[in-house]
Parts: structure tokens; C-alpha cells; sequence
């Protein structure tokens, strides 16, 4: 049996060769694992109760390495994650853009201190992948500093954290070993961005981050809507990492002159991208348009406390549109990256609300990856007191999608891409244009069902490194 070893160079270069079309088609092998993931039965492999929860072993040193086993249709994997606390034995790196660990070991993106003597609200115009035309203009504050105490809603990062998976076949052979740092955070935005194809209207994009996962929404919000999208705004504490994230969209393998980048060649040059960051003097101004304005949020970064009011999105002003929410950043109960009263207002009856806008609709319930997780981890869902009723997991959708696409070919019916929920137009409505929102702490399945999939590319492309008897 064949082992293939991916490098973390070898699986950027496998996920940034994804265009438009491959990227459907691992959200479709996904959404497959999740739609058996919540399956109310032990007659699958994918099925909750084969999913063993995550074991952890902590050392002298203040280290602490968690295992992730997870079970899936083709096989079985874990993933493995060593977490360094920056003093345990001066390993660790200073203050920088790095990442935060998620709940099942993810590497969550997060933004670092950093003393600027200039702040944001930048608007350009991004156009070709060869280069990044805006004009930048800075306004330093009285010190020319962030004070890290007076901005909430981003976290300091100062662990350093390596993974792997590792993946095996039904017979227990080892199959494939994968760097998993750039795998973590694909797979959760590719999880994020399965509901954003089928909004009605992605016009404007907020992004909350940075990092790797911040940058990883970004991109597969471009593949897949990207010609749509007419405003992007990133809310970052640190300019240079945004600009960074943005650059690397253009041209995130600088080192390989045969690249042709799938986004910069289909991105609509007139989406014109702003960074904000909270040394502008506009930034209580700006957050609360951003907010207003965007059709589709992600927030992508570890923090305690909300990134805004809630009143941005539940007074009358803040209702006259529905919005895509994906809250995957926060991943512990203390943190919360959406108010949790905007949680409990989506999940009220109905008629407690006063809709002021015809197209703004309420699917009374939270969308998650794992309900299990979510009500031991994901802080707005604590915080919120949310009862299990009034979440629904991800792979549920799927059956009930399924379930619908059954039943029309059964009447001899059509069925087209979308959402194919004709036997319920309330549910249909809610998930393209109502207020929808995802909360994600993770799940090992996810890791193992893209590994497979990144292990079959490599194979057919020749990339990384096979040992055909191993």
C-alpha cells in the first residue's frame, strides 16, 4: 500500500491549484461526510457515534500535544497538535500574526501587538493578481500606538503550534501524512462558504482577521461569488497583516513563475477592498457601516468579547436585510466573537419580532457543525443559553436537501443545483436570503474527509512524496 507525505509547501500548492469547479466538488464530499455525520444511526462509518472525542498530554515544559482520532466512509485518521507556550524554554515566538489553537486543535487565525504609528481606513481598488493599486492613507492617534486594553475583540497569539494528519484505509493501512497547518484552516472555511453559494446576494463582504483563516474565507469567497462581491472590508488590528492577507490573494506562490492563480484571473476588478483597523480615528463610525452594509460576515479571530454591538445588527436600522453571519474564531465558552444577544434574537419566536424589511427572515435556530461541540465549546452559544432545539447541525440541511431532491424525482421533477427545498419554500427562503448564521468549533471529520481528497490530487499531480511499499 502506497504512503503519499505532503509537505506544508506541497498542500499550499495542491489547495491554491483549486479553481471554481474543485472546490464545489470537495464541498460536495463534505457535505456527504456531514450529512452522514448527523444521521441518527450506528449503519455508517461517519455517523457521530464513531467520532471519539480528543485526548491531550501535557508536558514539564508547559507544552501540550492533543490527539484527534476521527472515523470516515473511506478510513480513518487523527490529527496532531503541539501547542509551545512562548515561555516554555524560550521556544516559543514573540508577538506576531499567528495563530490560536480552535477546539478540536485547530490553528485559528489571530492578530499580534504591534505599536504602528499609523492607523487604517484605507479604501483601494484591487484589481490584477501582478499587483495591488490602492492608495493608502494613515492617520496616526495621540501616542501612535494600539493600546491592546482599549480594543476589544482581537487576542494576543503567542503559541507556536505544528500539526499533522494522518490517514489510514479501512484495513488500517497508513495511507497518507499530511502538514496539517494550512489544511485546518481550509477545511473550516470550506465548511463556512458551502451556504455562502447559495445566497441570493453577496455584495458586500466584512471579514473580521487576518490570518490563515481569514485569508482562506476570503478566497473561496472570491472562487465562488468573487465576480459579485463589489465591496470587501477587513477589520484587522494590524494594517500590515491585512495587506498582507491581500496580497497573498493575488499571489500566494511568488516562488513559482508557472502559477496561474485561479482568483486573480476570474476577480472582479471593480470590488474595491477597505481595511480598517481600530487606531482610525473613523473606526467606531466605519465597524457600525460595515456591519450595516454587508450582506455576508466572517469573523476569524479568537476573541473574548464581541467585535460589535449587538444593536448594529437587532435595532429596525440593522434589520432591513438578512445577512450570512460564519462565527469560526472563537472556540472556547469565555469567548465570543457575535453578541449573544444577536443569537437569541435569530432563535425568538416569530412573532416577537417586528420584520421591517419583507425579505428579512428568521429560520429560529443557529446553524452549527456539531451540536455536541457547540453546546460544550462555542461561547456565543453558551452565553446565549441556547437549548439543543434551537441549533441544527449542517449535515442535517443536507438531508433535508436530499430528502427533497428524492421526492421531486420520484414526482418526475427537475432537479436543479440549489437550494432544492420546494416542499418547504419558508426554509429555502431563510437559507438565501433570511438572516442565517454558522457557528463552527470544529470537527476531525472535516480534517480527514480534505486529507483524502488532498491525498488523491497529490497523487494525480505528482506532488509530495510516495513510498510505494511502506
Amino acid at each position: 500500500m502506497p504512503l503519499t507525505i505532503l509537505s506544508d509547501k506541497d498542500v499550499s500548492r495542491i489547495l491554491h491549484s483549486f479553481n471554481k469547479e474543485d472546490v464545489l466538488e470537495l464541498q460536495q464530499s463534505l457535505a456527504d461526510a456531514l450529512h452522514w455525520y448527523s444521521t441518527s444511526s450506528d449503519a455508517n462509518d461517519c455517523c457521530s457515534d464513531y467520532q471519539p472525542e480528543r485526548t491531550h498530554l501535557k508536558r514539564k515544559d508547559g507544552s501540550t500535544t492533543l490527539f484527534m482520532p476521527a472515523s470516515s466512509m473511506s478510513g480513518q485518521g487523527v490529527k496532531v497538535v503541539n501547542i509551545v507556550p512562548p515561555d516554555a524554554g524560550g521556544i516559543g515566538p514573540p508577538l506576531r500574526e499567528s495563530s490560536t489553537l480552535g477546539s478540536d486543535g485547530d490553528s485559528r487565525s489571530s492578530l499580534s501587538s504591534v505599536s504602528r504609528s499609523g492607523s487604517t481606513a484605507t479604501t483601494g481598488t484591487l484589481g490584477s493578481q501582478s499587483s495591488l493599486p490602492t492608495t493608502v492613507s494613515e492617520t496616526a492617534d495621540e501616542t501612535g500606538k494600539l493600546s491592546l486594553q482599549s480594543n476589544p475583540g482581537f487576542e494576543n497569539a503567542v503559541a507556536s503550534i505544528k500539526g499533522s494528519l494522518t490517514l489510514l484505509d479501512q484495513a488500517g493501512n497508513t495511507t497518507g501524512l499530511i502538514n496539517a497547518e494550512e489544511v485546518t484552516a481550509f477545511r473550516t472555511a470550506l465548511a463556512s462558504t458551502m451556504l455562502l453559494k447559495k445566497r441570493h446576494s453577496v455584495h458586500d463582504v466584512t471579514v473580521f482577521g487576518a490570518g490563515k483563516q481569514a485569508y482562506w474565507h476570503i478566497r473561496l469567497a472570491l472562487l465562488l461569488r468573487g465576480p459579485e462581491i463589489h465591496h470587501l472590508n477587513i477589520v484587522t488590528r494590524n494594517f500590515e497583516s491585512a495587506r498582507k492577507c491581500i496580497m497573498r490573494v493575488y499571489n500566494p506562490l511568488p516562488d513559482d513563475p508557472d502559477y496561474v492563480n485561479p482568483v486573480g484571473a476570474k476577480y472582479n476588478s471593480k470590488t474595491k477592498t477597505n481595511i480598517l483597523t481600530p487606531m482610525s480615528g473613523e473606526y467606531e463610525r466605519l465597524i457600525k457601516e460595515y456591519v450595516r452594509a454587508s450582506n455576508v460576515i466572517f469573523c476569524c479571530t479568537p476573541s473574548t468579547t464581541p467585535l460589535f454591538p449587538a444593536t448594529y445588527l437587532t435595532n429596525p436600522e440593522g434589520r432591513k436585510k438578512g445577512r450570512y453571519i460564519a462565527c469560526i474564531g472563537s472556540y472556547k465558552p469565555h469567548m465570543v466573537e457575535l453578541h449573544p444577544d444577536v443569537l437569541r434574537y435569530a432563535v425568538a419566536p416569530h412573532h416577537e419580532h417586528r420584520h421591517i424589511h419583507k425579505r428579512q427572515k428568521e429560520g429560529g435556530a443557529i446553524i452549527v457543525d456539531t451540536v455536541t461541540g457547540c453546546l460544550k465549546e462555542a461561547g456565543e452559544v453558551i452565553q446565549a443559553k441556547l437549548m439543543p432545539d434551537q441549533v441544527v447541525e449542517l449535515g442535517e440541511l443536507f438531508m433535508l436537501k436530499r430528502d427533497a431532491e428524492a421526492r421531486m424525482r420520484e414526482k418526475g421533477e427537475k432537479v436543479e443545483e440549489g437550494c432544492n427545498f420546494q416542499d418547504n419554500s419558508g426554509l429555502k427562503e431563510w437559507l438565501t436570503r433570511g438572516n442565517v448564521i454558522y457557528k463552527s468549533v470544529g470537527l476531525g471529520l472535516m480534517d480527514v474527509t480534505v486529507g483524502n481528497a488532498l491525498i488523491e490530487k497529490a497523487r494525480e499531480r505528482g506532488v509530495g512524496t510516495t513510498i510505494d511499499y511502506f
